[in-house]
């Protein structure tokens, strides 16, 4: 079966180029212009990647991303972006993004990035299927293949990334953990940006774990992180 790709962009020369070129590396593609029918889109096409444009009309790329997220947790979301500010791209990861492209990109860049998240969701996958059900965290609750961490008050749903994160650190509780092999494990690379997004998510789970006070995740400064659990 060919991969299904959710293209959108509102653009009609570049859309007509990206989608026809994608189509003739063999996806299969559907092309949306307005973010108001992208919902309706996924309900229809099913599909197995989304690219997305962050400015578009009536409903702009971070919105969409959330509301895509809230739906399918482990979608493979990569943006396209003429916005090149640190701040931009870390709202596009905060949103719920898995990978972004600056605009202009080559085709072959972009081909690369899609089969790089392909075969990612595919390691989750694998992942999530070996994952226990239930994993206790103190006073915490995971469910890795749910995506949901249930508190003594709330549950908290994760989305990819959140829970990529979450699944190294559980898997090296009461370890130190390198900062370098996490970021190769989630992003395969260890660049500044994607250094810098990491410190979002770890901030993010932090928040996470408010309610247990012995539970932390702690920095080992030019090193990694321990994630502190009470056995």
């Amino acid at each position: 079966m060919k991969t299904k790709i959710l293209y959108i962009e509102d653009e009609p020369y570049l859309g007509k180029i990206v989608k026809e070129t994608l189509q003739k590396q063999g996806f299969d593609v559907e092309w949306r212009t307005d973010g108001a029918t992208v919902l309706s889109a996924f309900r229809s096409f099913s599909p197995d990647i989304c690219v997305l444009d962050i400015m578009l009309p009536n409903v702009d790329g971070y919105t969409l991303c959330q509301q895509i997220r809230k739906q399918y947790p482990i979608l493979p979301i990569i943006f396209l972006t003429a916005k090149t500010e640190t701040p931009d791209l870390v709202k596009g990861f905060e949103s719920g993004g898995t990978d972004y492209i600056r605009k202009p990109f080559s085709m072959e860049e972009l081909i690369v990035r899609i089969d790089n998240q392909l075969k990612l969701l595919k390691g989750i996958k694998n992942d999530l299927s070996e994952q226990p059900d239930e994993i206790i965290l103190g006073r915490y609750r995971l469910f890795p293949r749910r995506y949901e961490l249930h508190s003594p008050s709330k549950t908290i749903r994760l989305s990819q990334r959140d829970m990529e994160v979450l699944s190294l650190l559980v898997t090296h509780r009461n370890q130190n953990l390198d900062r370098k092999q996490l970021l190769m494990n989630v992003w395969g690379d260890d660049s500044f940006f994607n250094s810098r997004t990491l410190d979002v998510y770890i901030r993010k789970l932090r928040n996470c774990f408010s309610e247990d006070p012995a539970i932390e995740i702690v920095t080992l400064k030019g090193k990694g992180y321990l994630f502190l659990v009470p056995h």
